[in-house]
Order: structure tokens, then sequence, then C-alpha cells
């Protein structure tokens, strides 16, 4: 693997490119519909799915194409990544999710309509929820919507199970379909980072909820690494003791059965 110095730059990098698709289509994708909410969905949606599977192409080789700091947790709780490695993993990611919301700022403000109380694509519940949604229907959704992000990633690239090759466009899907059902709800994070990278420039309300933007989809993703290695890893198998007679230990050779 590529040495970590190199992989925090790719993690960097694309997690600021991966923000600049997710929060830069939103912002400037809804001035472009013309206010029309279902238009600015589904481009806001396709624009997050595609920008993750170029990405994932791209710098995957690299440090493989985390860019979330819930993914980098839910792979180490899932047995893929070393422990040791994620909070550097973490800064890098939100590092590179900071320097993108500045730079999506900037551009934001060259336009004489922007109004930053509009929320800059930051996450929230309750009066800040695109719906109205609570605290705790955010936090459900956020957790459950992880969960399954997570189990989606360690099964599309398992080299025992999944096809070859196939991983990049079920990864992105997975990213646009959680945004279709969660921007309703939280304006969708799923990723610590991504939440971070706007909350700082979005107000004083937007950094109060952050809180709960680093919870739910740390658990999430712990839970759905720990879910998918609890289906798919080996276990002894219970076969009953005949005549008193041990069964073989796995793997040992037919002499050493005795």
């Amino acid at each position: 693997m590529t040495d970590l110095p190199r992989r925090l730059a790719a993690e960097a990098l694309g997690t600021a490119l991966l923000l600049a698709a997710v929060v830069g289509s939103g912002i400037m994708g809804e001035r472009l519909a013309g206010g029309n909410v279902a238009i600015a969905l589904l481009a806001n949606t396709l624009a997050t799915g595609a920008g993750l599977v170029a990405l994932i192409l791209t710098l995957g080789p690299i440090s493989g194409a985390h860019f979330n700091p819930a993914v980098s947790v839910g792979l180490w709780a899932g047995g893929r990544f070393p422990a040791r490695e994620v909070p550097a993993y973490v800064a890098a990611q939100v590092a590179g999710a900071i320097c993108a919301g500045a730079a999506l700022w900037g551009i934001a403000h060259g336009s004489p309509t922007f109004d930053p109380a509009g929320g800059f694509a930051a996450n929230g519940y309750g009066a800040h929820s695109p719906g109205g949604y609570s605290l705790g229907s955010a936090a459900a959704c956020e957790v459950l919507l992880t969960l399954g992000f997570l189990m989606v990633i360690m099964g599309a690239t398992d080299e025992q199970r999944a096809p070859k090759g196939f991983a990049p466009l079920a990864i992105g899907f997975a990213l646009a379909l959680i945004h279709l059902i969660s921007i309703p709800v939280t304006n969708t994070s799923v990723n610590p980072a991504r939440s971070t990278g706007v909350a700082l420039y979005a107000g004083a309300w937007a950094v109060r909820q952050l809180w709960l933007f680093w919870l739910a989809p740390l658990v999430g993703g712990a839970l759905g690494g720990l879910a998918y290695r609890a289906l798919t890893e080996p276990r002894p198998s219970r076969v009953p003791l005949v005549g008193g007679a041990r069964p073989a230990a796995p793997g040992a050779s037919a002499a050493g059965r005795g």
C-alpha cells in the first residue's frame, strides 16, 4: 500500500472534492433549478453519486477512498482497516472538508443573491431540518443509513464474494439513494467531515447541532462494519461428538486427523 503521507493527501483531496460535489451541487443547483425542489434534489443526488464513483476510481488505488470518518471507523470495526491509522485518516478528511467549505463559501459570495441565512447546505434537525424532523428522527435516519452504507461498502469490496470491478458503481449508487431518502430529514450527512466542512461557515446553530452529525454516523458506521463482519466471518462448525471422538480442527491435514 502507498506510504501514509501520500494516502493522507489523497484522503484530504478526495474529501474536499466530494464535499464540493455534494454541497456545491446543492447550493448552486438549487439556483439553476429556479426553486424547483424536485429538480434540485435529483441534480444533487446524481452529482453526489457520480462524483463519488469518479473519486473512487481516481484515488481509491492510493488511499482506499474513504473520504469519510464514518467509513474509516466502519472499516476498522469490520476488520478491514488498522486502528492506528484511523485518527490520521479522520484528521485528513476533516482538513480537506474545511478547506472545501472555505472555497465554496468564497465562490457563493460571488453572487449578489447569496444568503448565508439559507443554511449553506448544513445538516440540522428540528427547526433546521428541511422537513422539520425531530432530533430523534434525524438520529435514527443518520444511524440507519450510515449502517446500510457501510454494509454496501463492505460487501462491494469483499474480494471473496463480490463481482470484480463493480464496487465504485455500487457505492456511488448507494450514496445517491441515501441522499434521496435523507435530504428532507437532515440535508444528508452520513459523513462527519462533510457536516463539519459547512457547519463552520453556516452559523452558530449549525455548530451547536454538529455533535449529532458526528455521533450518529460514527455509530452507524461501526454497526455496519460489525454487522457485515458477523454475517460473513467464518465460524467453526459445531459437529456433534460421536463415540467420544473430537472433530478435527479447521484446516487440519488428513494425516493430522489420525
